[in-house]
Formats: structure tokens, C-alpha cells, sequence
């Protein structure tokens, strides 16, 4: 099979195709035909040598997935030409940028008919994590004021979803280039942040998720109503931030997302519905690994990159 790998940390250019074995599934696992992959800026990250996630080259990076089961030999949760999607092992490596990859069964869930390979595929990072944030440590409930940093990213344009679908009123910052793209969503109101400071605008928030990093944090804290709770995906480990929350009677979490089965199928529910939907805003083949790494290192894209096998 091919896989996309690196030998050295560096540019979009590190990264080339070689052949490899295909993996063999251990019990409890299935061997996945990949159809689809999901980028996320953290592999830009990793590719660039900005923390040691991973470890040090080669590895082969990559977590988002959809596909069809080739093999499940030891497992009774799928059968072969079962089509999945799913985040499988992470933080530890997938090596998801690749023809096949083998995955723990549970970390995965069927593909809903209605979503195609290149959507499935990225969902699931950006989805686990906004569902994380809002669903299992805000406790988002109907009639919640909740500020999304970030709406027209990854993260930030299915949090908006997620919250409304939550009965929540939904605010978001985003570039002003961005607002109808954002509007598109469903948020009850859109700060452009270049020409607006979000703390002069807001008041009373219940909930504020995170997805930009910098000093928004720290600036969040101002636009919380008593006994608020900032939720980031940016400074899971930040003490003199989250002394300053506490002493200020607020509530600070950190998230680091993990494959969850629970919450995938509460993202399948909300596509069903037609509550939720992830844009996708380029495709790129398997071979251009490389332009599509480019794409993402400029930031400030709208949804997500898809590489197609």
C-alpha cells in the first residue's frame, strides 16, 4: 500500500509517498480501505516539528478517516463492506495518511448515508471536539448565552451548530471576510473582530469556547457572567490563567479531545437531523499531500482540507 511519511520535521515539502506493508489488525481492531482523510492544522504542527507529540520522524501522520472495512477478523462491531468514519487512537498515531489503515473498532461508527466520504471524513476531529467542549464539560442547555472564537474554522463552524442545536444563543467572532460564510451556521449574532474588540460587544456569556488561542483566553474572562466557564482547545495546561478564572469565581477546562463512540453518535444524530453539516472548502488527491499541507499552513481556511484516495 502507499503512505504519505517524513523523514526530517520541516515544510509541506518533507512529505512523500513510499510503499509499506499493509497492517495487520490486531483483535478488537478492523482493517479499514481509506476513502477519504481528514487534514487538521495540528499535523501541520507536528509535520513542522512544534511539539513532540508523536515522537521524532518517520511517522506517518494523520487521524481523520472514512472508508470501507476490509477486514474485521476478531470483532462483531463491523463486518467487511461496512462503510466507517471515526478518529481512531488518538493521541497516539493512526498513521491515517495512508491506502489502509487498522483501527480500533470502538473508536469508530458507521457512516450515515446521507454524509459522503470527504464529509465523514472531516468531521470527526473537529466535531469530537466541539462536542467534547459544549456537550460533556460546558453542560450547554436551552437558553445558554455561548461565544464560539473562531467561527468560520474547523472547530469553530460545527461548535456553532452544536450550540444552537442545544437551544443555545449563539454568538461568534470571525474576520469580517468570513461573515457570510459564518452567517450560513445558524449563529444568532457575528463579531468581526477586526473592525469590533469582542469585549466591548459582549456581556453575560454562559459559555465561551476557545478554538483561537493567543490572548483570547485571557480576554474571555471579562465577557463571562458570574460563575461562567471558558472551555479552550488551545492551553489545556495553563496554571496562572486558570488561577486568575478561579479567583474570579469562574470555571476554566482544557480539552484534549480522545475517540468517543458516545459522542459520535451524537454528531451522526445531529447530521440526520439535518441539525449539523462540515464544510469541506478544497479536496485535494492523495499524490497532492503536499499542496494541500501548503493550504494549510496559510490559516484561516473555512471548514476543513480532504485528501481523496
Amino acid at each position: 500500500m502507499r503512505v504519505i511519511t517524513q523523514q526530517t520535521l520541516g515544510g509541506p515539502e518533507v512529505l512523500t509517498i513510499v510503499d509499506a506493508p499493509e497492517p495487520q489488525p490486531l483483535p478488537t481492531e478492523v482493517l479499514v480501505r481509506v476513502k477519504a482523510i481528514g487534514l487538521n492544522p495540528l499535523e501541520a504542527r507536528l509535520r513542522a516539528g512544534e511539539f513532540p507529540l508523536i515522537g521524532r520522524p518517520p511517522f506517518i501522520l494523520g487521524w481523520d478517516i472514512s472508508g470501507v472495512v476490509e477486514e474485521s477478523p476478531q470483532t462483531w462491531r463491523f463486518r467487511p463492506g461496512d462503510e466507517v468514519f471515526g478518529m481512531p487512537l488518538f493521541p497516539r498515531p493512526a498513521n491515517a495518511y495512508a491506502e489502509f489503515v487498522s483501527a480500533p473498532a470502538l473508536h469508530l461508527a458507521r457512516k450515515p448515508a446521507s454524509l459522503s466520504h470527504v464529509e465523514a471524513s472531516a468531521l470527526p476531529i473537529v466535531g469530537l471536539t466541539a462536542w467534547q467542549g459544549l456537550v460533556d464539560l460546558a453542560g450547554v442547555t436551552e437558553g445558554d448565552r455561548v461565544l464560539v472564537h473562531g467561527g468560520g474554522g474547523g472547530v469553530g463552524h460545527v461548535a456553532i451548530q452544536i450550540a444552537k442545536a442545544l437551544g443555545a444563543h449563539v454568538i461568534t467572532t470571525a474576520s469580517g471576510s468570513k461573515r457570510e460564510f459564518v452567517e450560513g451556521f445558524g449563529p444568532d449574532e457575528v463579531i468581526d473582530y477586526t473592525a469590533v474588540d469582542f469585549t466591548d460587544a459582549v456581556r453575560d456569556i454562559d459559555v465561551v469556547l476557545d478554538t483561537i488561542g493567543g490572548d483570547t483566553a485571557e480576554r474571555s474572562l471579562g465577557v463571562l457572567r458570574p460563575g461562567g466557564h471558558l472551555v479552550t482547545a488551545t492551553a489545556e495546561d495553563a496554571p496562572e490563567l486558570i488561577a486568575k478564572y478561579e479567583a474570579a469565581g469562574m470555571r476554566f477546562s482544557g480539552i484534549a479531545v480522545d475517540p468517543d463512540p458516545v459522542a459520535l453518535r451524537g454528531l451522526i444524530d445531529l447530521v440526520e437531523r439535518r441539525k449539523l453539516r462540515v464544510h469541506v472548502q478544497e479536496t485535494f488527491p492523495f499524490e497532492h499531500v503536499v499542496d494541500a499541507h501548503r493550504l494549510l499552513d496559510s490559516g484561516h481556511l473555512q471548514g476543513k482540507l480532504v485528501l481523496t484516495l
